[in-house]
């Protein structure tokens, strides 16, 4: 057994209670190659990846299989989800998270930098121009 760090190795959490680290992102292709390996676990397989950032976001994004837990481990985000036609604004910090529900348009604005744990249904993931 080795330590790893999430934010160079992200995780597959799979049918059968299953964990498998994955190879490093390497750019948006890499989805594609993960979706591929983890086909056959469908609406049950979650990704866990841990992102620093320091800009809005410019996309929108949906996970129409699955609800998404975004946890704050550094800084503040406000998370926008898209509920009714109306902007609904939640902001976290540090310890703090947040539920995306299945099918809810959302995306974040920052004030600095921030750095986030996200365990994401990743199957059929769409995404829009913000």
């Amino acid at each position: 057994m080795s330590a790893r760090k999430l934010s160079e190795e992200w995780l597959h959490l799979g049918l059968g209670a299953t964990a498998e680290p994955q190879s490093p992102f390497d750019g948006m292709e890499w989805y594609a190659r993960y979706a591929e390996r983890h086909e056959t676990d469908g609406a049950e397989g979650r990704l866990v990846s841990q992102f620093r950032f320091s800009a809005n976001w410019d996309v929108w994004e949906m996970h129409p299989e699955g609800a998404e837990v975004v946890i704050c481990t550094d800084g503040a985000m406000s998370l926008i989800q898209e509920v009714d036609g109306a902007e609904v604004r939640t902001t976290i910090s540090r310890g703090e998270y947040v539920i995306n529900p299945p099918g809810v348009w959302h995306t974040a604005d920052v004030a600095g930098e921030v750095e986030a744990i996200f365990i994401t249904a990743g199957k059929d993931t769409q995404h829009r121009p913000r």
